[in-house]
């Protein structure tokens, strides 16, 4: 399943890159490689020289990169298909083309409409439509990643609910050691989990409950009422994990079980 995931992620990136290469292929068929230069940005001879070695002809490589959007967009922004699909095929209701009603697949016959002398659409009008191309699949992935942290973060609660409630039967036999280790494991996680999403480092090797919680602190994701409460448990935990000379009380343990079930729900 997690190869499964990184791949899709992966074909994912790897469309939104070709996308941009086609819309820099259109730039250049269209207005030439100086516009293309002045387009991409401030850079060396050599890294444009690389970028423009890998812009492809745009009506060879089009048809296959559309041709794998759509059964991503149908999959991961269902709603936004039909709007991507517009952007290439003309309407079927048209009766002519202008610079709003043109289409990439005007585009790939090379349509030129002029009236009276005057352009009505031409080549340039298909950028736009390549661009929001690119957008809506840029916005699918995002709903990719934002789908799996919505999965990953239901899956992990389940889990942490589960190694609660086993915690709360350990107690309910007098296991109160036990009790407590698995509920000192659930917190520790928890607060890693809750470090990394707010992109917080933890500099230690091997962190333990007191190293989330002062940089959670230092970050100001925490308060410090609610870092002296994960002090509290953290010591308790200790006391159930190391400390083999002085048995934890009963009171202590439901003290860290009903500690640890509240920073779940209300640290994140």
């Amino acid at each position: 399943m997690a190869l499964n995931i990184e791949r899709f992620k992966k074909d994912l990136n790897d469309l939104r890159h070709r996308g941009s290469m086609l819309e820099c292929a259109m730039i250049r068929d269209i207005h030439g490689v100086q516009r293309l230069r002045n387009a991409v940005g401030e850079m060396s001879d050599e890294d444009f020289a690389k970028i423009e070695a890998e812009i492809p002809q745009f009506r060879n490589a089009y048809e296959a990169w559309y041709s794998e959007c759509l059964p991503v967009l149908k999959q991961l922004l269902p709603d936004r298909l039909d709007d991507f699909k517009r952007q290439y095929e003309k309407a079927k209701n048209r009766k002519s083309a202008d610079f709003e009603t043109y289409v990439i697949e005007d585009y790939m016959l090379g349509l030129r409409v002029t009236y009276g002398g005057d352009v009505k659409a031409d080549a340039s009008a298909a950028f736009p439509k390549m661009q929001n191309q690119t957008a809506i699949l840029s916005a699918a992935e995002a709903r990719f990643k934002s789908s799996l942290f919505e999965m990953r973060q239901l899956v992990q609660a389940d889990l942490f609910d589960s190694e609660i409630a086993s915690a709360r039967e350990l107690h309910k036999n007098k296991f109160y050691r036990a009790a407590g280790a698995v509920a000192g494991v659930v917190l520790e996680k928890h607060l890693a989990q809750v470090c990394s999403d707010h992109n917080i480092k933890i500099a230690k090797k091997n962190p333990g409950i007191g190293d989330f919680n002062e940089a959670l602190k230092a970050a100001g994701t925490i308060d410090v009422p609610q870092w002296r409460h994960i002090s509290m448990l953290g010591d308790i935990r200790n006391i159930c994990d190391h400390n083999k000379q002085k048995e934890p009380t009963e009171a202590r343990v439901t003290d860290l079980i009903d500690g640890t079930d509240k920073v779940l729900k209300t640290i994140a």
